[in-house]
């Protein structure tokens, strides 16, 4: 089980976004997230005639490592660690370790 998933509130506690938040937009496999509107990079782009796009500086997000973010925990206000809880019948949960209480209600 993942401990953090797409379509989370994360914030940022490491590099040149510290402190700021947003939405987990998608998960790479080599251990690195794209998190809506962190990350913005310039990127400079061809124009294409036969599809119509025009070149020029695009600003758009990059992915960063996982490591760099935690779940924002809406309760406290700050950023928490996350662990694994099982319950009676089985079922694995995601928890906050600061309150402990279950991220997915």
């Amino acid at each position: 089980m993942n401990k953090i998933k797409k379509g989370d509130d994360v914030i940022v506690i490491a590099g040149k976004d510290k402190g700021k938040r947003g939405n987990v937009l998608r998960i790479l496999d080599n251990g690195r997230v794209m998190v809506d509107g962190i990350n913005i990079v310039k990127k400079h782009v061809r124009p294409n005639p036969q599809a119509g796009e025009q070149g020029g500086i695009v600003e758009q997000e990059a992915a960063m490592d996982i490591s760099n973010i935690a779940l924002y925990d809406s309760a406290s206000g700050k950023a928490s660690r996350v662990g694994i809880k099982v319950l009676e019948d089985g079922k694995k949960v995601r928890v906050y370790r600061t309150s402990g209480e279950m991220v997915d209600v």
